[in-house]
């Protein structure tokens, strides 16, 4: 006993005293801190005791599309937190190639009957995408909050960065340096958040009195051997400056570069999005947009957590600020 009551209480970061207050159904104990007992109980193997035993632990599913791009495992971590100490429980749901999909995972997570879902990336973000298992949750009324959403008639609430601001920001980064031809190097022509990218790079353009090469714009999965080869065409072009969807986008636009014995900075700039793990260790250390990574998962999680206390949620979009990172990946573009 004395044991179990150890490691609950480590678990959940309380004291002993409050683990066996919860235990006993004695009073002095939040509701957010009775729930996290019950639910470190459940995740460490523990039997409730017989008068608590008909409460069933809230599971919330947490639904990542991958986790080889080091910004998933970091809203994972913020939001499984968040939940945790909401005294919910995350269920962690990854995609890998081949194998679950999500619509998989949705149909276990109503098997499990949980109390709600968080989707932080996935198919919504792709308008030609299927999204039938979407409904069945909204048929349901399952709590859904969508991080980085961008398809408005799947009726969900939903965190966001502000890609639009994103990419003003990193174009007027590399035009202070000199820049001319600046190039994006995106997602799938389907994938929303790129869509709104560059529709912002449009937009900037044609605020100048220019426009936009459509040689200066290259498609790819979200990988480092995608932004490699979608890069090549528009090196060709003569871009120099590089405005790119993601970490990982950028980091192969940089090994592009290399190959063809162009330097980054010298010859070429390169900015990412996310400023995921280790970008600051990376050579040179890459310049990105920072997503606000600690305020969208607590904001997620307070949208959800809303929703299954009852409250009704408007189906809106909540858009954080992005923050520009400068590094040593961006520099004054060469002379021709």
């Amino acid at each position: 006993m004395t044991r179990r009551l150890a490691q609950v209480a480590k678990k959940v970061g309380v004291s002993e005293a409050t683990v066996s207050r919860v235990l006993n159904g004695k009073p002095g104990v939040s509701e957010a801190t009775r729930q996290a007992v019950l639910s470190a109980l459940d995740v460490l193997g523990y039997e409730r005791p017989t008068q608590l035993r008909g409460e069933r632990a809230r599971l919330v599913g947490l639904v990542l599309p991958e986790l080889q791009n080091p910004i998933f495992p970091a809203f994972a971590e913020v939001i499984g937190g968040a939940l945790a100490q909401l005294g919910l429980t995350p269920v962690l749901c990854t995609q890998t190639k081949g194998g679950v999909s999500e619509a998989d995972y949705v149909a276990l997570l109503l098997q499990q009957q949980v109390s709600g879902v968080v989707f932080a990336g996935g198919l919504y973000a792709q308008a030609d995408a299927p999204h039938d298992h979407y409904r069945q949750l909204a048929d349901r009324k399952i709590p859904v909050v969508l991080v980085n959403a961008a398809i408005d008639h799947l009726g969900f609430p939903g965190v966001s960065c502000d890609d639009a601001v994103a990419v003003e920001q990193a174009w007027r980064h590399l035009a202070s340096l000199g820049h001319e031809r600046i190039g994006l190097v995106l997602g799938p022509g389907d994938h929303m958040p790129s869509q709104r990218k560059l529709a912002a790079a449009r937009a900037v353009c044609a605020a100048g009195g220019g426009r936009l090469p459509d040689q200066h714009v290259g498609r790819a999965l979200f990988s480092i051997e995608g932004g490699q080869a979608a890069s090549a065409r528009l090196l060709e072009a003569g871009v120099t400056g590089f405005i790119c969807a993601s970490d990982p986008l950028a980091l192969g636009v940089v090994r592009a570069a290399r190959r063809r014995g162009l330097s980054v900075p010298g010859d070429v700039s390169v900015v990412g999005y996310d400023d995921s793990a280790l970008m600051n260790c990376t050579e040179p250390p890459l310049t990105t947009v920072r997503q606000p990574i600690e305020s969208m998962g607590r904001a997620a999680v307070e949208m959800l957590y809303a929703q299954v206390g009852g409250s009704d949620v408007p189906a809106q979009e909540l858009l954080f600020e992005p923050e520009l990172v400068v590094r040593g990946s961006t520099g004054q573009a060469p002379r021709t």
